[in-house]
């Protein structure tokens, strides 16, 4: 047998290890659908190669909106292989322990939300720290690994705990120890990986289980077509529409960003109190200080003569340096032989210089005393 003939071979064998599965492929698509008929979103996290396996449930053809595709580039971005945005720094991030946490840290989640995690072997950090935030917030999680691999390795945790540990439900691509399955002879190590294949598979049986779901409970999906199937106008209206829905349910995803939970029951902000007195001023007793400070109104601008005309000192010099030159102090020539910059005296019996509470309002303290003519 040919090596290409061995690799088709070995991959409908993962077509048979993915069927016997349908059962737990049944139940994945069925809390998707809830999750998708409550408004909310799947959320889908890969790192390393397994974003594929995310790209693939959504948004391509043939799929439909209600999920939320969670690509990390740091982690995911191969293309140069190495040197900036290189393989080393994705694999070294993907065992940085927090990540997950930062990543999620973003998204509003509800225990209505599901979740889908994609590790071949289940052992590296982030992944495993995704399904364990999404367990921590109530979300179920769907793992899908390839149990082969994953059992002959080690977790990259200091407690030994694998991807599938964290998940409500486990679903196995079929792929070998090491993933690649064909042998060629002379050489040492396998080639052709089959984790992508058994992944789609299971990926598109959910997807298509879904899809029924949805169809029969009067809310069939929005699925991106080709013009080559319903026409150019149909297939982008289609796609119009799916996106529109994406940002939607999206935008859910946000909307309490940052919100502190209710202690107790959320009730509406009762008015607040008219001032006693037309006169009287709102004040915030937020958790800002009140200033009981007196505020002034501003001085009219000083009107100054210069070679091109008369022109407002505030038109020359940015508040609050015009409201400084403004400011009535004492001039410089008349100041006592005991002034100090503090504004008292520095011989006894001398009398300080006394500035108002208006002056100490509008005089910046970087700019000391200054003279109404300096």
């Amino acid at each position: 047998m040919s090596p290409g003939a061995e690799y088709l071979s070995r991959s409908r064998r993962l077509v048979d290890r993915v069927e016997a599965q349908l059962p737990e492929l049944r139940m994945a698509a069925r809390w998707f659908s809830e999750t998708i008929l409550a408004g909310r979103m799947v959320h889908l996290f890969g790192s390393g190669h397994s974003r594929i396996l995310v790209e693939e449930m959504w948004p391509r053809y043939g799929s439909f909106p209600g999920f939320n595709p969670i690509v990390e580039l740091s982690l995911s971005f191969h293309n140069l292989v190495v040197g900036a945005n290189g393989q080393r720094q994705a694999m070294f991030l993907e065992n940085v322990s927090g990540l997950a946490a930062r990543i999620l840290r973003n998204y509003d989640l509800s225990p209505q939300d599901t979740a889908l995690v994609a590790s071949s072997s289940g052992c590296n950090v982030v992944p495993i720290e995704m399904a364990e935030e999404f367990r921590r917030r109530r979300v179920r999680v769907v793992a899908v690994i390839s149990k082969q691999h994953s059992d002959k390795s080690k977790s990259q945790r200091a407690d030994g705990k694998k991807l599938q540990d964290f998940a409500d439900l486990v679903l196995d691509t079929g792929a070998p120890v090491g993933d690649a399955m064909v042998r060629i002879p002379g050489l040492e190590t396998p080639v052709a990986p089959g984790s992508t294949v058994g992944g789609c598979l299971l990926i598109n049986a959910i997807k298509a289980e879904l899809a029924d779901r949805l169809t029969r409970a009067g809310h069939p999906p929005l699925v991106l077509t080709a013009g080559a199937v319903v026409g150019k106008e149909k297939a982008t209206e289609l796609f119009e529409a799916a996106y529109d829905e994406h940002a939607r349910r999206l935008a859910r995803l946000y909307a309490n960003i940052g919100a502190k939970p209710a202690a107790g029951p959320v009730r509406d902000p009762e008015p607040a109190p008219a001032p006693k007195t037309a006169s009287a001023r709102p004040v915030d007793r937020g958790e800002r200080r009140e200033v009981s400070r007196p505020v002034h109104r501003e001085a009219a601008p000083i009107r100054e003569r210069s070679g091109v005309g008369e022109r407002s000192s505030s038109d020359r010099f940015p508040e609050p340096l015009a409201r400084a030159r403004r400011a009535p102090v004492e001039d410089r020539e008349h100041r006592p032989s005991g002034w100090s910059p503090g504004g008292g005296a520095s011989s006894e019996g001398m009398k300080p210089t006394r500035t108002s509470d208006r002056d100490r309002d509008v005089i910046p303290a970087s700019h000391g005393r200054r003279s109404r003519h300096g």
